[in-house]
C-alpha cells in the first residue's frame, strides 16, 4: 500500500472540498471566517443544525453580524461550508491515520507465511485496529461525530450539503476498501461497504447509549467474526 493508497485517497478527498462562501482576501480576514465557521460547529452540536443563525452564530464567534452576513449569504451557505471545513479536518485526520495503519499492515505482511492461522491471525489484528478506532472516535472525537448525525439530517433536505455527505462517506469507504485489497479481500468493495456501514452503526449506537459507547469487547467480537469472514475467503 503506497502513499497513493488510503492516505492518498483521504489526501484527494481534502484537496477536492469546495467552499460556497466569500472567499477571504487577506490573512485577517481568512482568521475571522475560520472563527465564524468554527463557532457554527459549536452550535451544531450543542443545539442542532435548526440553531445556527446569523445572529447566533456571530455572538457565538464574538463578530459583528456584518462579519457573517458579509461571508455567507444565506444560512445554507454558512451550513455547507461549515460542513466543508469539516470535511476537509476529516480527510487529513483520516490520512494520517491510514498512514500509521499502513506502517502496521506492512509489518504484519511481511510475516505471511501462507498459513489459516496467520491469516486468522492478520483478521485479528485488523478487527483490533477497526474497535481501536470506533472507540477513539467515540471518547475523543464525540462532538464531531454529533455534528456529523446532524448535518446527515439536513443533508436530506439541502441538495448541496448532500454532496458533501456523500463525499465525506468516501473517505471512511475508499480507505477501507484499500485496506481490504491489502490484506487480501477477494471483494473488497463490497466488503468496504459492510464494514464501514458496521463501524457507523456502532458510532451511532455509541451516541445514543454511553454504556455502549465505553463496551469495547462486543464491538471485538463483531469485527473479528465479520474479519475472519472476509479474510476465509481468500
Amino acid at each position: 500500500m503506497t502513499q497513493q493508497g488510503a492516505a492518498g485517497v483521504a489526501t484527494a478527498v481534502a484537496e477536492s472540498v469546495q467552499y460556497q462562501g466569500r472567499k477571504a482576501s487577506r490573512e485577517g480576514s481568512e482568521l475571522r471566517r475560520q472563527q465564524i465557521l468554527d463557532a457554527a460547529m459549536r452550535i451544531v452540536v450543542r443545539d442542532g443544525v435548526r440553531g445556527v443563525r446569523h445572529r447566533a452564530v456571530a455572538a457565538e464567534a464574538g463578530v459583528p453580524l456584518s462579519a457573517t452576513t458579509y461571508y455567507f449569504k444565506d444560512i445554507e451557505d454558512l451550513l455547507t461550508d461549515t460542513f466543508a471545513q469539516y470535511v476537509e479536518r476529516s480527510a487529513a485526520y483520516l490520512a494520517k491515520l491510514w498512514e500509521n495503519t499502513e506502517v502496521v499492515l506492512r509489518q504484519l505482511l511481511a510475516q505471511d507465511d501462507g498459513s489459516s492461522q496467520w491469516r486468522a491471525r492478520l483478521a485479528d489484528e485488523v478487527a483490533k485496529m477497526t474497535c481501536d478506532y470506533v472507540q477513539r472516535q467515540l471518547h475523543n472525537r464525540r462532538d464531531f461525530l454529533m455534528a456529523e448525525q446532524a448535518f446527515r439530517q439536513e443533508a436530506l433536505l439541502c441538495p448541496r450539503l448532500a454532496e458533501l455527505v456523500k463525499l465525506h462517506e468516501q473517505i471512511l469507504l475508499r480507505g477501507a476498501v484499500q485496506i481490504l485489497q491489502v490484506v487480501g479481500s477477494c471483494q473488497p468493495q463490497q466488503d468496504a461497504l459492510v464494514l464501514t456501514a458496521i463501524i457507523e452503526q456502532m458510532e451511532y449506537q455509541g451516541l445514543l447509549d454511553a454504556e455502549q459507547a465505553q463496551a469495547e469487547a462486543p464491538k471485538l467480537a463483531i469485527l473479528t467474526r465479520y474479519l475472519h469472514l472476509v479474510l476465509a475467503s481468500v
